[in-house]
């Protein structure tokens, strides 16, 4: 009964580590098509506050590098 309990222990830190690998990837892209959008001078669409909002692309976020890629938080 141990090692079943190890295992599923083993089992669950890999879907965790997994699970932040694909966060982390996710947000990076967010971030990138973002940063690509403000740069081509398109507007985004978000949700706030219960409503659809149209951001231009002068109100999205400028990344200044790779470290605030990943950091994106639209919401103001």
């Amino acid at each position: 009964m141990g090692s079943n309990r190890g295992r599923e222990i083993v089992i669950n830190v890999k879907q965790q580590l997994l699970s932040s690998k694909i966060n982390a990837g996710v947000q990076e892209a967010i971030a990138k098509a973002l940063e690509r959008h403000r740069r081509l001078g398109e507007s985004i669409a978000v949700w706030r506050d219960g409503k659809v909002v149209v951001l231009s692309a002068e109100q999205i976020p400028r990344m200044e590098n790779e470290e605030e890629l990943g950091k994106v938080n639209i919401k103001q």
